[in-house]
């Protein structure tokens, strides 16, 4: 049976926060000692000069790779939390990716609750008309540059940082479109490590930007083209469908 979880960030304070940091921890005498690695050895030393702060740990976190923080464990992560203040978590959570940080807080359960989560994806416009795909490393499917909102974000602000992280691209605000907010059945992914997410999506419109392109380690490749001459194997082809209904009416009302 499967149970679905929001991690909408409106949510996080009132029922994520407050169930990790006090339903979890509270009980510190049972809390189990973690020496697995010298960097959470020394992260969770309870006396000496050893023992490291919440702004130590974080900025080690943060050293860590995508993958490396990915294998961060259940235990590991209680031990970490416990000296953390709910702030301290947050920032925790935005260094980890939400995401990522909900799965490990699950526990075993990670894969078995469908996740339901916000984001943003960008429909980026060349001079040609022609749109932006990146083939993903994941799922060998060609999607639009976009991800899930950190917390305290808006949908401008995770659109203008995803699309940086994932293209190089630099964006401003004034020059996003919002196309719409997409939502529903057709929003249902599944990835390779079993997660299974609805994603909540701002869909928006970008013809003006600056930089080059450069691929991150998401991405296989990136490439535009023509709406007529799409890939077959799409990430996101009800997104698409969306920007294509837009610009047709677009065409209708300027042609009134």
């Amino acid at each position: 049976m499967w149970v679905f979880i929001s991690i909408r960030q409106n949510h996080v304070c009132g029922f994520v926060i407050s169930y990790i940091y006090y339903k979890l921890f509270k009980d510190k005498k049972s809390r189990k000692k973690i020496i697995n690695s010298k960097l959470y050895d020394r992260m969770l030393s309870e006396k000496g000069q050893d023992k490291m702060n919440s702004k130590e740990i974080l900025a080690k976190i943060r050293e860590l790779s995508n993958e490396e923080k990915k294998k961060i464990n259940y235990e590991k992560l209680k031990e970490i939390m416990e000296y953390m203040t709910p702030d301290e978590i947050i920032e925790l959570s935005n260094i980890i990716g939400y995401p990522v940080f909900i799965r490990l807080c699950m526990g075993v359960l990670q894969h078995k609750i469908i996740l339901l989560q916000d984001g943003a994806a960008a429909i980026i416009i060349n001079s040609e008309g022609k749109i932006l795909l990146q083939s993903r490393a994941d799922r060998n499917l060609w999607g639009l540059p976009g991800g899930c909102q950190e917390l305290g974000e808006s949908f401008k602000e995770t659109i203008i940082r995803e699309v940086k992280e994932e293209t190089n691209l630099d964006v401003e605000e004034k020059d996003l479109e919002l196309i719409d907010i997409v939502s529903g059945k057709t929003r249902k992914n599944s990835y390779p490590n079993g997660d299974v997410v609805i994603n909540n999506t701002a869909l928006y419109c970008i013809r003006h930007y600056a930089g080059e392109l450069k691929i991150d380690e998401e991405s296989k490749e990136m490439k535009f083209f023509d709406l007529n001459n799409l890939p077959k194997n799409q990430n996101d082809p009800d997104l698409i469908e969306v920007y294509k209904k837009y610009k047709r009416k677009q065409i209708e009302d300027s042609g009134r």
